[in-house]
């Protein structure tokens, strides 16, 4: 989550806060609630709200409808009810979302004025906490991403031969972090106590969820006093904040003081580079750690990897042994099987029946944004396989989808519709098929 925004007077006070939050690692801030309702800095909350878009809350209200009936006079009210102090969050929406490993992962989904208000405090706490974070600590930051972190870990593996590696897991960590460790910590570098029961506030938020049977409300984080809800925008910052106390915990062990095991993190994925018989002892330590943090470690999926006998995933790329066309082989990267199967379930999805009515030009641009932005992700290693794998799936689906949308029977639609026809007269996107036309790919 890139907060960098091109408003001149929001970028002046994130500068003049980070400044000073690092240049005084112990300062506490006293005054910082009657920055969250600044007119510049809700505009701009609502700016990337707007961006992020998303569906709406229990109260229905969309960014169309607020802009239509006025935005400038909706941010005036949340302005207002900040600032008087009689502002109150509203339920969080329950939905479900398919997760990676299976199952499904629950979302809260805030209204837009809770949206916009969390962000807003995001902006003025972000740059504060910015200056406290480590450096192996690479989710939801500005200037940061996922393949730094994949660039890290490959660099502690090849470069240092740190080739064993604790492949590590938590159970539910954002729904299980302790509100009142977390409070302690945000407390460390917060004094202003109405931006404190502001983030309590939207922790302990009831949450509704429609069902069969009606619409059924749960207060299980208040009363349980863990979570922060995932969905919540002023959530990943929260979850950095008490995962920096795992990550600051471990600069102080000889493990890491020595080098013999780094930690690289990115939100709740984490991975712990030990120089070879050095894991065993890193994964007892990293236990000992969660419990005193009073989080879950999964014992089923966390487990020590020795390279390059072995393998192990991480942020969507599979870390193992490969071989160049010549034989010779190598510690490498390349997009994980789980990876290339949600693309290709994306792909499916994007041209299942129901979607026969939308027209081929917008079809083929919502596959093409998928296939963009995978292969934009997924371009370190041996990935040409991958690419073919995606492309033939995409042809395949879309040939499949136009058969269905023109009610042709009889026919899969490969003379009808061949690869050229896609890629030519659709735009289809079309990736590399060799290692020379990757470094000039404009996928």
């Amino acid at each position: 989550m890139s907060l960098t925004t091109p408003h001149e007077k929001v970028q002046k006070l994130q500068r003049a806060l980070y400044t000073k939050a690092k240049v005084e690692p112990d300062y506490r801030f006293y005054s910082l609630t009657d920055k969250i309702w600044r007119k510049d800095v809700l505009q701009e909350a609502y700016r990337h709200c707007r961006e992020n878009k998303g569906s709406a809350g229990v109260d229905n209200e969309t960014f169309e409808r607020i802009e239509s009936d006025g935005l400038e006079a909706w941010l005036g009210k949340l302005a207002e009810e900040l600032q008087a102090g009689y502002y109150r969050p509203q339920p969080l929406k329950r939905v479900w979302i398919p997760k990676a490993h299976g199952g499904q992962r629950p979302l809260g989904i805030p209204v837009v004025r809770d949206r916009v208000a969390q962000m807003a405090a995001t902006l003025v706490l972000m740059p504060i906490f910015e200056a406290d974070f480590p450096r192996n600590q690479y989710g939801f930051r500005p200037k940061l991403d996922a393949k730094m972190a994949v660039r890290k870990v490959h660099h502690h593996v090849v470069r240092h031969g740190r080739t064993e590696v604790v492949d590590a897991d938590l159970k539910d960590y954002f729904n299980s972090i302790p509100h009142s460790a977390l409070m302690k910590s945000v407390a460390r570098r917060i004094a202003d106590g109405r931006m404190l029961s502001l983030i309590k506030s939207w922790l302990e938020s009831p949450v509704i969820e429609s069902t069969r049977e009606g619409q059924k409300r749960s207060t299980s984080a208040r009363d349980s006093h863990r979570g922060t809800p995932q969905g919540g925008v002023i959530s990943p910052l929260l979850a950095n904040i008490y995962f920096r106390r795992f990550l600051k915990a471990w600069e102080r062990t000889e493990l890491e003081q020595r080098g013999r095991a780094c930690v690289v993190n990115y939100a709740d994925d984490y991975v712990i580079c030990c120089y070879p018989g050095y894991a065993k002892q890193a994964l007892q330590q990293m236990q000992r750690f969660m419990e005193k943090l009073g989080l879950s470690v999964n014992q089923e999926k966390t487990r020590s990897v020795r390279l390059p006998e072995g393998a192990f995933e991480f942020l969507g790329y599979r870390f193992g042994r490969y071989y160049s066309p010549e034989g010779k082989p190598y510690i490498g990267t390349r997009p994980g099987r789980k990876a290339l199967k949600r693309v290709l379930q994306s792909i499916h999805e994007e041209t299942a029946r129901n979607t026969t009515w939308d027209s081929q030009e917008y079809r083929v641009r919502r596959i093409n944004a998928i296939i963009r932005g995978w292969a934009g992700y997924f371009n370190q290693g041996p990935v040409l396989k991958a690419y073919a794998i995606i492309e033939r799936y995409a042809c395949d689906r879309v040939r499949r989808w136009l058969v269905i949308k023109h009610k042709q029977r009889g026919t899969k639609g490969y003379r009808r519709y061949p690869d050229k026809y896609l890629h030519e007269a659709l735009g289809l996107i079309q990736l590399p098929t060799q290692k020379a036309d990757l470094s000039r790919a404009k996928v």
